[in-house]
This record gives C-alpha cells, sequence and structure tokens, in this order.
C-alpha cells in the first residue's frame, strides 16, 4: 500500500550525503522560518491512490518541502504548480503553504526523483538510483496510471532509466526532453509528457510561463481520457 510505502520513505537512510543536508539544514533554518519546526526528513509522495496521472518532480526544495514536509509546498515552484492544478481541476485549492492545510488532489499523484532536499537541487547518479526503487513500487501501487508528467530533464531521464531498467524500453534515444511533449513508450505503458521544471529560475526568466504549465496540464488530462476527474466534475 501507498500509505506504507510513504513511511517506508521517511525512514530512509539510504544517501548520507542527504540525510545529513536536509538535516542541517532544518537545525541551521532560513531567518523567515526560525519560528517554524522544519520537517527535515525525507518527504513522502502524495495525492489520490486511485490517480491516472503521475507528476515525477526532482527533489525537495531546502526551505521548501523539506520545511514543510509536502511536495512542492513551501516554496516558488510549488506558487505556480499547484495554481495551475487548481485552474485545471486536479487540486481542490491554488495554493500550498503545510501538509495540514486541507489540499487535496483529484486524479493525480506527485513523487520525485529523490526525496531528501540535495545540496544545490543536484542529487548524484547514485542517490537517484538509490532512490527509485521507491519510485518503482509506487508504479506498481498506482493501478490506473495513464499519464507520467516529468518536471524536467532529471525527472525525464530517471522515468525511462526505469523502463529501460524493467525491459519495457530497449533505449533512451528515441525520447528526447522537451517541453510538453508527449511520447507513448509502449502499448501497455503511461505516456509521457515532459516538462521545464517550475523552479524559480525557470519562471523568473519567463522560460517556463504559467500558460504554459497549463498547457501541459491540459494536455496530460486530454492523454488520461475519461476517467474519475471527469466523474467528479459531473
Amino acid at each position: 500500500m501507498l500509505e506504507i510505502l510513504n513511511s517506508e520513505i521517511i525512514a530512509c537512510e539510504r544517501c548520507p550525503r542527504l540525510r545529513r543536508h536536509s538535516a542541517e539544514v532544518a537545525q541551521l533554518k532560513r531567518r523567515a522560518y526560525r519560528d517554524q519546526t522544519y520537517w527535515g526528513l525525507p518527504v513522502p509522495s502524495f495525492g489520490d491512490p486511485a490517480a491516472h496521472i503521475l507528476i515525477l518532480g526532482l527533489a525537495p526544495g531546502a526551505h521548501g518541502s523539506n520545511r514543510t514536509g509536502r511536495m512542492f509546498t513551501g516554496d516558488r515552484s510549488g506558487e505556480i504548480l499547484y495554481k495551475v492544478l487548481h485552474e485545471t481541476g486536479f487540486a481542490s485549492r491554488a495554493t500550498s503553504v503545510s501538509r495540514e492545510d486541507g489540499l487535496t488532489l483529484h486524479d493525480l499523484y506527485i513523487t520525485a526523483a529523490a526525496h531528501c532536499a540535495p545540496p544545490g537541487n543536484k542529487p548524484t547518479p547514485e542517490e537517484l538510483r538509490n532512490c527509485r526503487p521507491y519510485f518503482e513500487r509506487e508504479l506498481e501501487l498506482l493501478p490506473n496510471l495513464r499519464v507520467v508528467v516529468a518536471l524536467g530533464k532529471i525527472a525525464f531521464d530517471v522515468y525511462l532509466d526505469t523502463l529501460k531498467s524493467r525491459g519495457l524500453i530497449a533505449s533512451r534515444t528515441p525520447f528526447v526532453f522537451g517541453h510538453d511533449v508527449q511520447y507513448r513508450t509502449g502499448a501497455d505503458q503511461p505516456v509521457l509528457i515532459g516538462s521545464y521544471h517550475p523552479s524559480q529560475q525557470n519562471t523568473s526568466t519567463g522560460k517556463l510561463t504559467e500558460k504554459m504549465l497549463t498547457d501541459v496540464f491540459r494536455r496530460a488530462r486530454n492523454a488520461a481520457g475519461p476517467g474519475r476527474l471527469q466523474e467528479i466534475e459531473r
């Protein structure tokens, strides 16, 4: 079950460098959050267990998810992401500030290539491999999955590496990362959609706009076909 898997993620100690960094950030804190208690642990995945669409991100932000304990919550990346998810019908509210704020996801599940905050937002290849078994189990525990939205090239490559290791694709070569690109990875496999990551760097420079991200999730919704989201709207 996903709840059991998330409890294993929270207790994980596979990557000493990441665990040390996450704990140090949680102890030192950022001045703006000095009065808050940081999560400081691996951040569990979040969302609808019956989801047709999965978001695969990179890793928790040091003062975002590593502080709040929920994916894409508490930083600039989450500000645009949850606004778009609300506009496209996947999230119950447009803002995400705390894991206790009541936000719920409809037909959507959010996970990450690495569940601990990495220094410089750059997990090593070994750290990504250490975390991948959790992702592989999530794929098995999401039986209705029809679409994977990979936010950023690293997440895109992690998903393709996962498929290759399971013998579901022969090579990553045919799948070139780009924004709002869509691929079929096999007759019985979810559609893969690539997107620029909603990082502050990408949104502040205009590389990724709200409209561009909205288009991605409209595409994902269309690719998923009829499902629970449409049932909820009736």
